[in-house]
């Protein structure tokens, strides 16, 4: 939060206590105004001095301003601080109040509804020194309007330097790898902390939400790399163990034909006449196989089932 900000916020919100309406109020001045013309006007037609009519039409206009200056309306979510000579005096609303006009001073108006604000920390060293951008948002409700107006001076910009120097301190102490599988840690203790900080002031924290972790674009493509080579290993090691799983199993067949020449005769026929079936196959085997398996008779077979046709 830089200080032009803070300054915008503070004018802000002096513009808008500055701007608050008060209907009954102005209803009832405009009513004493013009009780206060139509007295003159009677007063004239009996003939007073002019003198008179203008003393007696100030004193009840001034007590229509009085009257009208005296009272206050706070909204249901709202309530003011009341200073009497500058004294702390009471709590006041919500709803319709009297203040005696410059004895009393309405110091502030409080409002007690979930309050958001937006906090974050731009280029924050990790506990690994990487630097990081957090975005987070902070829920909190004043539950003491008397300390939030008298324990701090301008408590919305107060807890949101607190929400920034405690997001920034909890960064400091992770890792990134922490930070980014670890949000809801994350949360928690910037919930305790920020809550430790605001409760002398009146002020609730009830959660805090990490939005958005921002880390340097060169650091983000060299994880994208370790990413991506961790799952080619993991690929090769998944062929690895299905090369030892066929072996075994080419072991274990070996065990089946080791006794039984016959099988494996008749399983070698059957692959040669597997590949001799596909068209265009060249199949290369040794002589002593031609003659002892009697593959040119097999051959010969192959070829009269391919071109003689089926009626």
């Amino acid at each position: 939060m830089s200080k032009r900000e803070t300054h915008t916020e503070r004018t802000a919100a002096s513009a808008q206590s500055a701007l608050r309406l008060n209907g009954p109020a102005s209803l009832l001045a405009s009513v004493f105004v013009i009780i206060g013309v139509v007295v003159a006007i009677w007063m004239d037609t009996r003939g007073y001095s002019d003198i008179t009519i203008a003393i007696f039409v100030a004193v009840i206009i001034l007590i229509g301003i009085t009257i009208s200056m005296s009272l206050k309306i706070a909204p249901q979510w709202e309530k003011a601080v009341i200073l009497r000579l500058g004294k702390f005096r009471h709590l006041a609303g919500p709803g319709m109040f009297w203040i005696i006009p410059v004895i009393d001073v309405i110091a502030n108006w409080i409002d007690h509804r979930v309050m958001v604000t937006p906090f974050s920390a731009e280029k924050t060293l990790t506990k690994d020194t990487v630097p990081v951008d957090v975005d987070a948002v902070l829920f909190w409700v004043v539950w003491d309007a008397e300390k939030a107006a008298l324990e701090v001076a301008d408590y919305r910009i107060a807890i949101a330097w607190a929400a920034q120097t405690a997001l920034r301190e909890i960064i400091g102490q992770m890792s990134l790898a922490d930070i980014l599988v670890g949000r809801s840690k994350m949360d928690n203790d910037l919930q305790k902390i920020i809550d430790e900080r605001t409760t002398p002031w009146g002020i609730s924290v009830q959660s805090v939400e990490i939005r958005d972790i921002i880390i340097p674009q060169d650091l983000e493509d060299a994880m994208s790399r370790q990413a991506q080579a961790e799952r080619e290993r993991q690929a090769r090691v998944i062929l690895g163990e299905s090369e030892k799983q066929i072996a075994a199993s080419f072991a274990e067949a070996s065990n089946a034909y080791q006794d039984n020449p016959v099988a494996l005769h008749l399983r070698a026929m059957n692959m040669l006449f597997e590949g001799l079936k596909e068209k265009g196959a060249l199949v290369i085997v040794p002589s002593s196989a031609v003659d002892t398996m009697n593959l040119g008779g097999i051959s010969g077979m192959v070829a009269m089932s391919q071109t003689v046709k089926p009626e």
